[in-house]
């Protein structure tokens, strides 16, 4: 069985990118629009957690969800038609 490669970096980007957009909602609601820089604001530039750092974290998660799920689907994909398993 192999992945649809672009359906499955969709579904990575999307996932990823609304769970950090939602996520840094959360810390807002919860402590308040500090604009402190998170470990992620050192991977995803210009991220914060402030209401237009959560739109730019949007934008990296989804970027990076993207290719992070092209990546694993590919690789999937090349070691499932090396490796085939037994089908009994």
């Amino acid at each position: 069985m192999n992945l649809n490669v672009k359906a499955f970096g969709l579904a990575g980007g999307l996932i990823w990118g609304l769970g950090l957009f939602l996520l840094t909602w959360w810390i807002i609601a919860i402590e308040g629009s500090s604009g402190v820089v998170p470990f992620l604001g050192l991977i995803y530039r210009g991220y914060r957690i402030t209401p237009l750092g959560s739109v730019i974290g949007l934008v990296w998660g989804l970027i990076d969800g993207f290719v992070s799920g092209i990546i694993f689907a590919w690789l999937y994909n090349c070691l499932a038609a090396k490796c085939p398993l037994k089908e009994a």
